[in-house]
């Protein structure tokens, strides 16, 4: 019985089989890629604009004077990270981590922050028009700072930068 089914499995079988697997294989959404891991590393001036860096760990990293403009880092962790001067304008940070991250000098123009953690963040000279801060919690100093140089509106998701800090 095996050898009447095989050249009928050959003739009928096969040439379907040929052409359905590269179609499911093209259908086939690809595999999730691991969020990028670069905590601790020296990445002074390193070009990160318009990636899609969702998830990405940058913990203690020093990121002075890199590009993120127009990147994705929505969930990503820059706990303790050196951002002095680095551009950030732009960018979605909604849900990331900056606790502890240090942004002297730093371009958060136009950038989402909604649902960050930034409590013990360092803000000095930071560029904020258009930033959105929904539900960022702050220190009272660092608010004062903040809202001392509040303007704009976000272009992403309409909101008043000084409303989301709730500078009253």
């Amino acid at each position: 019985m095996g050898r009447l089914l095989r050249p009928l499995f050959q003739r009928l079988l096969m040439p379907v089989l040929a052409l359905w697997l590269p179609a499911a294989l093209l259908l086939t959404p690809p595999a999730a890629h691991a969020a990028m891991d670069v905590a601790k590393q020296v990445l002074i001036g390193h070009d990160f604009a318009g990636m899609d860096l969702r998830g990405a760990t940058f913990n203690l990293t020093n990121l002075r004077e890199a590009d993120f403009h127009g990147s994705d880092l929505r969930g990503a962790s820059l706990f303790g990270a050196k951002l002095q001067d680095a551009n950030l304008s732009g960018t979605d940070l909604t849900d990331a981590t900056l606790d502890s991250a240090v942004l002297d000098g730093t371009d958060l123009r136009n950038a989402v922050l909604e649902n960050a953690f930034a409590f013990n963040t360092r803000f000095n000279n930071v560029l904020i028009e258009g930033a959105d801060f929904t539900n960022v919690p702050f220190r009272g100093d660092v608010l004062k700072t903040l809202c001392a140089s509040a303007s704009g509106t976000n272009p992403v998701t309409g909101r008043n930068t000084r409303d989301t800090l709730e500078c009253g």
